[in-house]
């Protein structure tokens, strides 16, 4: 099957036909769902939406109510992925908070950033596999793309998981999904419409790092733009390999580092250290017990080290982008609000960038 015939109608036929061709790519081929939906030119949500009835639940759209249930569920895996990006954090959920649309969850490993607006579909998932039965939450936006995942654990408290299925299945049961075109993102504006000394200015005066999100509305500049366009103090650009040995430094020296990967209906955190750095083609991998991360480097299009003066000091990171400007994932030192950020993070990010000023330096005098 390809888009063109894919059968994405609710029609019975339409989805014992979707539901045989993700069957076949899942069990031939070794295809995770996504890549399974991908190949039939479907969104996974609508691949799963197909199963409906057999090993899939709908459930209803109460999703604060839902996911606020969580810490019920004790030790889990959540994972958060972007195109280019997989975030894998193994805990419990502990102190949930929420203002309008906009969740907050903070705890030793469960950390998250939630954006209920984007959320369109929820199902809870039972498959199962030569190891037993894999029970999630699967959450989705308005074009079938994964938000994020909640796994269960062999120590997660499985009677919670089925009540609070029993709460929030959706009536009737039925199979099939639509799915919304993505809206086009507004074009980007020309450099020369942009007050750059009044962008500047701003950048230079910021208290608090959250304030940059402000000031790029204000001023109608991208986050790729804002960074090509800052005072060159605080934003520079680094080759996208030099993120290989950030991770491998880092690991090497137990320095504690903050690791966001996110979508826009989730940001998931790393808070710690990271121990276990393997290369496995295209892709760089945390393989940690509690945290996994999961980078496709040959979809980093750009790497940069951005500085934002704060009343706690400067705080650094290292942002990655892909080809379509969009957020890959973002690093930071760990610390905490009101705490300076570690000096061991700042020395390390300085001596990548360091290097990278001096290669372009010698290419550029070279004849």
């Amino acid at each position: 099957m390809n888009q063109a015939t894919t059968p994405t109608a609710s029609h019975p036929a339409s989805l014992a036909l979707l539901r045989d061709a993700f069957n076949e790519l899942r069990t031939a081929r070794k295809l995770r769902h996504r890549e399974a939906a991908a190949e039939l030119g479907v969104s996974e949500a609508q691949a799963l939406a197909a199963f409906v009835g057999e090993h899939v639940v709908r459930l209803d759209d109460r999703f604060v109510e839902l996911f606020e249930a969580m810490p019920t569920l004790g030790e889990v895996m959540v994972l958060t992925r972007n195109e280019a990006a997989v975030h894998e954090k193994t805990g419990r959920f502990e102190k949930m908070t929420r203002s309008g649309q906009v969740g907050l969850t903070v705890g030793r490993a469960i950390d998250l950033r939630i954006f209920y607006g984007k959320w369109a579909s929820a199902f809870a998932v039972r498959e199962t596999y030569d190891d037993g039965v894999r029970k999630s939450l699967q959450f989705f936006d308005a074009q079938g793309v994964a938000v994020t995942k909640v796994y269960l654990r062999d120590a997660s408290d499985h009677a919670a998981f089925d009540a609070l299925i029993e709460r929030h299945t959706a009536q009737p049961q039925v199979a099939g999904l639509s799915v919304v075109r993505a809206t086009a993102r507004a074009p980007q504006r020309a450099d020369a419409q942009i007050d750059v000394e009044g962008f500047r200015a701003a950048w230079a005066a910021m208290q608090d790092t959250h304030e940059f999100f402000d000031i790029l509305k204000k001023f109608g500049v991208t986050r790729v733009q804002a960074l090509r366009l800052a005072d060159p103090q605080y934003a520079e650009p680094i080759a996208t390999d030099a993120i290989d040995a950030l991770f491998e430094s880092a690991a090497r020296t137990r320095l504690p580092i903050m690791v966001f990967v996110g979508n826009h209906g989730m940001i998931q955190i790393h808070s710690g250290p990271v121990q276990t750095i393997r290369r496995m083609g295209p892709w760089l991998n945390v393989l940690d017990p509690d945290f996994s991360l999961h980078l496709r480097t040959n979809l980093v299009a750009q790497a940069w080290v951005v500085r934002k003066p704060t009343t706690d000091g400067v705080v650094t990171s290292v942002e990655l982008f892909d080809a379509d400007g969009e957020n890959v994932a973002m690093l930071f030192g760990a610390r905490k609000p009101g705490n300076p950020e570690l000096a061991d993070w700042r020395d390390a990010v300085s001596a990548l960038a360091s290097i990278e000023r001096n290669e372009r330096n010698e290419q550029g005098g070279a004849v």
